[in-house]
């Protein structure tokens, strides 16, 4: 089966953890486009990453047109999002989208209509759900030897400025919508859909900062309908230089520690003695992520996070932001 010809939607960092991956799988996936707002950018991708062979685009709508493309990968910043998923998938482009996939559910909304209209494959980039320890948790929760969840505690501490717009509420979504999606999407992935949530946010830590309207504080108390909850609370006021994430899920049969998606202990306490079992991998997440994506456009299977996935998850943290507004628990469709 020859190479799918695979063009880039921004060319930033996250973009560069892709396209180094890409590179590897050079038999499956042939880069022969960038496209950036700022033409040296797409260039600088283009020498790195394709030799300098792969063309050069400042408007996705023109090299859409121009191209016959099979794969696109959307890595755009949370505001700059409009349409490019509809383009791409009513042209045929199997899509791969960074979270979140957007700042608002209209748009959200769109983009689920436009992958499930045309069929086409979709992967969003939730990388957490590859890891092999969450991968064992998942197995053990849907099999019921874990049994039923119950509980699942998080969270994210970190403390850094990041990129100018990610201060901005108004263009990241802020740190829960832009950054702890990861966590939200985790709880979704091994406790079920949610269909509530209460929250409370406030930049204590940045309020002298120019142009930083992000939370800096938040926590959240959702519940599903599988009858599980969890507390899920970050901050961006930690240890400079650290990113501190680690969560807990407590099912009938299984206590499970994760000090990351690839490490966790689990105790089985469905046992008259103590037994755990540990497991720590040093999986290339990314890869994982993205030869799922691959084989289930050979197979036209489907991928661990189709974009509808993403949309989910979207609502639910949009869902904690405006409890937090509002001062009241938001119930979800």
């Amino acid at each position: 089966m020859p190479a799918l010809r695979t063009a880039f939607i921004g060319c930033g960092g996250i973009a560069r953890a892709h396209a180094g991956v890409l590179k590897l799988l050079a038999d499956r996936a042939q880069m022969i486009a960038f496209c950036d707002v700022v033409r040296e950018r797409a260039q600088a991708f283009s020498d790195e990453f394709a030799n300098g062979q792969a063309l050069v685009f400042t408007d996705c709508a023109h090299m859409l047109d121009d191209l016959e493309l099979d794969l696109v990968y959307i890595c755009l910043p949370p505001f700059a999002h409009n349409n490019e998923v509809e383009l791409a998938a009513g042209r045929g482009a199997h899509i791969f989208i960074e979270k979140p996939i957007a700042l608002n559910m209209e748009l959200a909304n769109r983009m689920v209509s436009a992958v499930a209209k045309t069929g086409v494959r979709s992967q969003v980039g939730f990388v957490l759900r590859f890891g092999e320890a969450v991968e064992a948790a998942k197995a053990a929760l849907a099999s019921g030897e874990a049994g039923a969840p119950g509980l699942m505690i998080a969270q994210y501490m970190t403390n850094s400025l990041h990129s100018p717009w990610w201060r901005i509420k108004s263009r990241s979504g802020g740190q829960v919508v832009e950054q702890i999606i990861h966590i939200y999407d985790m709880a979704r992935f091994l406790l079920g859909d949610a269909k509530s949530v209460y929250a409370g946010m406030d930049n204590i830590f940045h309020r002298g900062v120019e142009d930083y309207t992000s939370e800096d504080v938040a926590t959240a108390v959702v519940h599903f309908d599988s009858g599980a909850w969890a507390a899920i609370s970050s901050t961006n006021g930690a240890i400079p230089g650290q990113w501190l994430v680690s969560w807990q899920v407590i099912a009938r049969n299984r206590t499970m520690r994760f000090d990351s998606a690839n490490s966790a202990v689990f105790h089985h306490t469905d046992r008259g003695w103590p037994r755990t079992t540990t497991i720590n991998s040093d999986r290339n997440m990314m890869l994982a992520e993205t030869l799922d994506l691959l084989d289930a456009i050979d197979t036209g299977g489907e991928t661990r996070t189709p974009i509808s996935e993403g949309a989910k998850s979207l609502a639910l943290v949009l869902g904690a932001v405006e409890s937090a507004e509002t001062g009241k628990p938001v119930h979800l469709a």
